[in-house]
């Protein structure tokens, strides 16, 4: 069961790479902003994207997100991604985070479930819902 809102994030891609074209591999990087918890952060991410034949992507990445004050959060997750107009990309997964905040420490062995959607410019956008 899908539970609160606990991220939601803007920002941009900032890298592409391709790592493999048997079977088309990619590496996309992104920075963003926004908050986790109620608290404001900046974030940096990457992850891999494998396409499939039937042009379905399978992604897995990696991130770090800080708050203002020096705190961080760790993050690892993969999803379902599909291709939209104009080279659009949008994904569904779950994150998993890791803390040594005492504030954010509700994020501890947390599934995250997320929406991640890049536009055709490279503009991200995420949201987060805890999954209970």
């Amino acid at each position: 069961m899908l539970g609160d809102l606990i991220g939601e994030s803007k920002g941009k891609r900032i890298v592409r790479r391709v790592l493999s074209v048997e079977p088309p591999t990619a590496e996309v990087s992104f920075e963003d902003s926004g908050s986790m918890l109620g608290v404001a952060t900046t974030g940096l991410g990457t992850y891999t994207a494998v396409v499939n034949p039937d042009l379905s992507i399978n992604g897995e990445g990696q991130g770090l997100i800080t708050t203002a004050d020096g705190e961080g959060i760790s993050w690892k997750g993969s999803g379902l991604g599909k291709f939209g107009e104009g080279g659009a990309v949008s994904y569904r997964g779950m994150l998993f985070y890791r803390t040594t905040s005492q504030k954010l420490a509700r994020l501890n062995n947390m599934c995250g479930a997320f929406e991640f959607e890049t536009d055709a410019s490279g503009n991200t956008s995420a949201k987060v819902w805890e999954w209970k």
